[in-house]
């Protein structure tokens, strides 16, 4: 399968996904040469700044675009006009009209759009959608979601103007898949700079709270933590996960219920090498898309009511 991956930033991470695969062959495109050239041949993949080609190159399969948010509707909807499958970076438009125009599109195509919702495939996250959907503790009662990070990417700013859709997007998603939609919103927020911020947004629903809170105000040794407690009518489940300088996570997660406590055992999964393996798997024909552009709508309009309340006006 060929790809064009667009994007030499967040392109990267899923340039490293691919080159330990040996059934791709991967295009990046960026709009500075040097700099396309340099970053690709470190994943060993070829580079071009002809962007069109990734659309008008027949030979191309999918689309995997990793550019700034309010181009990602734009390149979806390009590259279904040219008959191309696309993946594109979470979250799939930057308002929910577009997001919906896309959805619609993807529906009428013959031709399959992934989202990028990496924590569906975090082996902690799919517990957790197990457990409310199979009933495991009873129904769902309150959920409360944390991520504290220090700034482990160069260059890149973890202010107020970006938090919202950049990194709650994925508590979003989790929120309305376990919950579905809040009556009410509430929203604390701290800025100590422009690029350094923390949001704690409290959710109300008939018979159930949540709470989302992200801080990037950590100092850089703290790296980056997180994690959920979901409690049920009859048991809680608590997850935590770290992630340092390499990048690699690690995690646990623990039931409690009136019988005692018990660690589960989580399998060893990259999220984003599992992400990308689905999308394999349903372009081979071996699974549904559970990436879907309509799947991600709900978590959308909550993630842009919560950019709202923090920005706005923006």
């Amino acid at each position: 399968m060929k790809i064009a991956l667009l994007g030499t930033g967040f392109g990267q991470a899923h340039a490293a996904v691919y080159a330990a695969r040996d059934d791709v062959e991967v295009v990046m495109f960026g709009r500075d040469a040097a700099k396309t050239a340099k970053v690709a041949a470190q994943f060993g993949l070829a580079s071009s700044t002809d962007m069109d080609a990734a659309f008008e190159d027949g030979s191309f399969d999918l689309v995997d675009i990793c550019l700034p948010i309010p181009l990602h509707a734009e390149y979806v909807l390009r590259a279904l006009q040219a008959g191309k499958h696309a993946l594109v970076e979470l979250p799939l438009a930057d308002s929910l009209a577009d997001a919906e125009r896309v959805a619609e599109a993807a529906n009428r195509s013959d031709r399959h759009v992934f989202v990028d919702m990496f924590e569906r495939f975090i082996p902690a996250n799919q517990a957790l959608f197990d457990a409310v959907r199979e009933n495991t503790y009873g129904r769902l009662e309150q959920l409360t979601l944390w991520n504290l990070m220090a700034h482990l990417w160069p260059g890149a700013s973890l202010g107020l103007k970006v938090l919202p859709l950049e990194a709650m997007h994925s508590d979003m998603d989790i929120i309305t898949r376990t919950l579905g939609l809040p009556k009410d919103l509430t929203v604390t927020t701290v800025a100590r700079d422009e690029d350094s911020g923390a949001i704690d947004a409290a959710f109300q629903f008939e018979r159930a709270a949540a709470r989302s809170s992200i801080s990037s105000l950590m100092p850089k040794p703290f790296g980056a933590r997180g994690g959920y407690t979901a409690t049920f009518e009859r048991g809680v489940l608590d997850a935590s996960s770290t992630m340092g300088f390499d990048g690699k996570p690690s995690g646990t997660l623990t039931a409690y219920t009136p019988d005692g406590a018990r660690d589960l055992e989580l399998p060893a999964a990259d999220q984003y090498t599992a992400m990308i393996s689905h999308v394999m798997d349903v372009l081979h024909g071996e699974a549904e898309n559970q990436i879907a552009p309509d799947s991600v709508l709900d978590a959308l309009r909550l993630t842009l009511d919560l950019d709202q309340k923090v920005n706005s006006p923006r």
